[in-house]
């Protein structure tokens, strides 16, 4: 059995994998990393445990602590020059996140054609990987929530915009303000994805909390895609 664990920063997300298949899953708040134990007490001692943390070196370390008693096979995913398919491009392969590291791996593991993986949760990420494997660079931006609370903690007037709607010619200003955060990550995906629009059978991976908002708007072929951080864990736990 493997089970991943995707710490990011607002959820840790974990499922169970064997027999080519998901067996079990949870989601907690970061902040609650401690009832991860209850977890793990139903996975087996034999299971190989991979983790990709960007929640910072203390969400690493209970993680840790916590899983090291139970899991004697546990590993944290780190960005190498290459991994499963994937060679790394960037000017320091180490800086790359786990998440996104992962995310690529996923998305290789799904095709062979050139993709724009696109995770979209408290930050989007928005990165290349051609038809050869190669991850080529990517974006990272605030997500649609976090640009829409940036506005209401640092203007006087504007609102948290909870009930706007996103709308072409938006004339309200709670619609202004959700149509402008959507227009903002939609843009940034529409003009990464110009990149590789030619190539064959070229497609957005999308995934991540946010991606439901973002998909009835994109305006260039992709695919919604569940647990393609877990799923590239999971690929990876089984090439060590």
């Amino acid at each position: 059995m493997i089970v991943a664990i995707d710490a990011g920063n607002s959820r840790i997300k974990w499922a169970t994998h064997a027999g080519g298949r998901w067996l079990d899953s949870g989601v907690l708040a970061t902040s609650d990393v401690a009832w991860l134990a209850e977890a793990a007490d139903e996975w087996p001692a034999g299971a190989r445990v991979v983790v990709c943390n960007v929640a910072g070196a203390g969400v690493a370390a209970s993680i840790s602590s916590l899983l090291a008693a139970r899991q004697a096979r546990l590993s944290f995913l780190r960005p190498t020059g290459s991994a499963c398919g994937v060679r790394n491009a960037y000017e320091v392969p180490a800086q790359l996140g786990a998440d996104r590291w992962a995310a690529l791996i996923g998305a290789r593991a799904r095709s062979d054609k050139a993709c724009l993986v696109v995770c979209a949760g408290t930050a989007t990420t928005v990165d290349l990987l051609d038809a050869g494997g190669v991850f080529r660079g990517g974006l990272i931006l605030p997500g649609f929530d976090l640009m829409r609370a940036a506005l209401a903690s640092n203007t006087a007037q504007l609102p948290l915009a909870q009930e706007g709607v996103f709308r072409a010619e938006p004339r309200n200003t709670v619609d202004a303000i959700v149509s402008g955060c959507l227009q903002a990550q939609l843009g940034a995906v529409e003009r990464m994805f110009s990149g590789i629009a030619g190539a064959a059978g070229a497609l957005c991976l999308l995934t991540g909390g946010a991606a439901e908002r973002l998909s009835p708007h994109l305006r260039i072929p992709f695919v919604l895609v569940d647990n393609l951080i877990l799923s590239g864990l999971v690929r990876y736990a089984e090439s060590l």
